[in-house]
């Protein structure tokens, strides 16, 4: 069975949901296709629980908090997810629509598309070392989902990043015991989060090493640690519960690279006006596209979902002008989003 829509958005992230929210402004109803099996994009699969300091009007929040706000932003709209699928085929039709297809069969007409698919499909960065792959979800992990799973764990981190340094921490408390290990003294991440790490390591609360996993430590079937040879050249093993590994992602645009879209270094080229890609019809927000001056921040994308829904909807009633309309006042606003006008009181 066919589904038709005035809209598909490829990615259920942060901007990708506003885009829901700015379509159903103005009329417009739309599926969300992600990969992923729930949303919330990189804020849900990377850190759920890492706070977040740049969302206007909100001085903190976590990346689950993030999305479950706006889920109950888009909810009036009442958009359609089809999850734990990638779109696989983007065909334009003769009547100026197209047709969209995923990787378990659910197919499409759609009079436009909106790629807000973040880094594309993006996977971690694995182990340089072989045999790891039986105990990847066991007591090997790429993510945190749920801090409280290490509590009283010995927990060793791989990475020199922000995601490395920012987990452990923010694990080293819960933790029974936190051993960060990094190629160089030299990191990727905020000056600030290092020299907390340093100063907890000079409390002996955790322990920083230099040096490379060269091998696994495996007895009964089970991993139990890693060998490690340090900047000394001697090569140790180091035990533990658990093994996290923040290497990085490797960011892939999959399917995507297929679609005959305008593309610089991974990235989707679009104009700044609609945010529309070089195939008419067919729009980018979000991390996924480029242009001069390009910020990868969420609340860019916030503003890319604006401009686009407007570019759509002008392209969806041609010669109509779009009037822009604030949802403070709009009585068609306030329709749309099923609340009740507020009575504005006379001066006394």
């Amino acid at each position: 069975m066919t589904i038709e829509t005035d809209v598909v958005i490829v990615g259920a992230g942060p901007v990708g949901l506003f885009q829901v929210f700015e379509l159903g402004l103005l009329g417009l109803s739309a599926h969300v296709v992600d990969a992923l099996p729930q949303p919330g994009g990189q804020c849900i699969e990377l850190y759920p629980d890492k706070p977040i300091y740049d969302i206007p009007a909100l001085p903190v929040c976590t990346g689950k908090e993030l999305t479950d706000n706006l889920m109950q932003q888009i909810a009036p709209f009442h958009p359609s997810f089809h999850l734990g699928q990638e779109v696989s085929e983007v065909r334009a039709l003769e009547d100026g629509r197209f047709h969209v297809a995923t990787s378990k069969g659910t197919e499409f007409v759609t009079r436009a598309v909106i790629v807000a698919a973040g880094l594309g499909a993006f996977q971690p960065r694995k182990l340089p070392v072989p045999g790891y792959e039986p105990f990847e979800g066991h007591n090997i992990h790429y993510a945190v989902k749920n801090p409280e799973a290490f509590r009283d764990q010995d927990l060793v981190i791989l990475g020199g990043g922000d995601s490395a340094l920012d987990w452990a921490l923010a694990l080293q408390p819960i933790a029974r015991s936190v051993v960060l290990i990094h190629r160089s003294p030299e990191f990727r991440a905020a000056p600030a989060s290092v020299a907390k790490m340093h100063a907890l390591c000079e409390e002996h609360a955790m322990q920083f090493l230099i040096g490379n996993v060269t091998g696994l430590a495996i007895e009964d079937d089970a991993l139990k640690g890693v060998s490690v040879i340090g900047g000394d050249t001697v090569t140790r093993r180091i035990d533990f519960d658990h093994l996290l590994v923040f290497y990085g992602l490797s960011p892939k645009l999959g399917p995507i690279a297929n679609w005959g879209l305008g593309i610089d270094k991974n990235q989707i080229v679009v104009d700044t006006e609609r945010f529309e890609t070089n195939v008419p019809g067919i729009y980018a927000v979000g991390d996924i596209n480029t242009y001069p001056g390009k910020k990868k921040l969420i609340l860019c994308g916030f503003h890319e979902a604006a401009l686009a829904a407007f570019a759509i909807k002008a392209r969806l009633e041609p010669g109509k002008k779009v009037h822009l309309q604030y949802t403070t006042t709009s009585p068609i606003m306030h329709k749309r989003l099923g609340v009740s006008p507020q009575v504005e009181l006379a001066p006394m």
